[in-house]
C-alpha cells in the first residue's frame, strides 16, 4: 500500500481566443511582473492548447484552465469551469496592444 500523498495541480485563469479545433480551445493567459532591471510592470502573455470535452467555451469566454496529463502532443491543460464572457474593455485592450488598430 504506497499512496503517494495528492499534489497540487497548477490552475491558471485566462480568456478564450480561439475555437477552430474539435473539442481544443486556444486560451491566452496574461500575468505582469516587475522587471528586474528598471522596475517597470510588464504584461507577459502565453498561449495554451486546452482541452474542452464538452465544446461549452467560446470566443471571449473567461475560464480557469488546470494542467492534467499530455492529451496530445501539445495540449496538457484542461477548461475546470467557465467563469463568464470577457469584458468589452479587456477585449479591446488585446486588439489595441496586438497591432489590430491603426494609429491616428
Amino acid at each position: 500500500m504506497d499512496t503517494k500523498p495528492q499534489e497540487r495541480k497548477t490552475s491558471k485563469v485566462g480568456a478564450v481566443i480561439g475555437k477552430k479545433m474539435k473539442k481544443t480551445v486556444t486560451v491566452v493567459v496574461e500575468r505582469q511582473i516587475r522587471h528586474p532591471l528598471y522596475k517597470k510592470i510588464v504584461k507577459r502573455r502565453k498561449t495554451f492548447l486546452v482541452h474542452d470535452e464538452y465544446e461549452k467555451c467560446k470566443v471571449g469566454d473567461v475560464v480557469r484552465i488546470v494542467e492534467t496529463r499530455p492529451l496530445s502532443k501539445r495540449k496538457r491543460w484542461r477548461v475546470m469551469e467557465i467563469i463568464g464572457p470577457v469584458s468589452m474593455g479587456a477585449e479591446q485592450e488585446a486588439l489595441k496592444s496586438d497591432g489590430g488598430g491603426m494609429k491616428p
